[in-house]
């Protein structure tokens, strides 16, 4: 069964671009990663990617060495949960799940679980700003979330030329903008946090080509170097990761 089926839609809706600028991309390094990895959530620091995995009695996290792939720590998720979008915070690292309505917390070091937190709705993916996590749950809001209690403080409806922008999912804080991929497609919306408009379209199409992916292996998984300035993208079961530039 596809996910296309399991989580509800017919089929995600292509993005409006109207007038937005659309940026495409220079492929800078390519990187191995898991093929029986389902990407639900990357984020880098400090020299490693921390990445959540999906599907139930398959969901876990992981810190994952960037230059060979290889899974140098890893914790399952217990299998009545799909797991989704992870981000860490300070010491901890959270993660998301997709209907249970759970987050849950991790030392960062040991993985060694901490506490859960409960949340409406379904989770999708997970960053923060600094101050707020940013959550989405596959509707076209993003919630912004107290770290220490996971109490709503505000959110934002994602927009493009005025009309909502619907499933979005894996997300990521780079420089100020929320990027956040549009689930099924190839494209990641630039979207201001203060005003949830959409400031432009970043479009992967043939970054992995159609013949190396599943059915489910669409683009999911952005992470951002921040001292280097380098942008990390991958998918659920890709194979390979990659560090883009952006090309207007």
């Amino acid at each position: 069964m596809s996910l296309m089926i399991v989580r509800g839609f017919a089929a995600a809706q292509a993005p409006a671009g109207g007038a937005l600028p659309t940026y495409r991309y220079t492929i800078a390094a390519t990187y191995p990663h898991d093929p029986n990895a389902f990407t639900q959530g990357l984020q880098y620091l400090d020299g490693f990617l921390y990445e959540g995995t999906g599907l139930n009695g398959r969901s876990s996290i992981r810190k994952v060495t960037l230059e060979t792939g290889a899974v140098l720590q890893k914790r399952d998720t217990p299998a009545e949960h799909f797991g989704e979008g992870v981000t860490v915070w300070k010491s901890t690292l959270i993660q998301l799940t997709w209907q249970s309505g759970l987050a849950f917390t991790y030392d960062l070091a040991t993985f060694a679980p901490l506490r859960a937190f409960k949340y409406r709705g379904e989770g999708w993916g997970l960053t923060h700003d600094g101050t707020n996590l940013v959550m989405s749950d596959g509707t076209s809001d993003l919630r912004f979330l107290a770290p220490e209690t996971f109490v709503e403080r505000r959110r934002v409806r994602v927009t493009a030329a005025g009309k909502p922008v619907a499933s979005l999912n894996e997300l990521e804080f780079v420089k100020g903008e929320i990027f956040a991929n549009v689930w099924q497609t190839d494209r990641i919306a630039r979207i201001d946090p203060r005003s949830g408009n959409v400031t432009g379209w970043i479009d992967l199409s043939g970054l992995l080509p159609q013949k190396d992916r599943t059915p489910d292996g669409v683009l999911n998984g952005i992470a951002y170097d921040a001292a280097r300035d380098r942008l990390f993208v991958t998918g659920k079961l890709w194979p390979k990761l990659f560090e883009i530039r952006l090309v207007k």
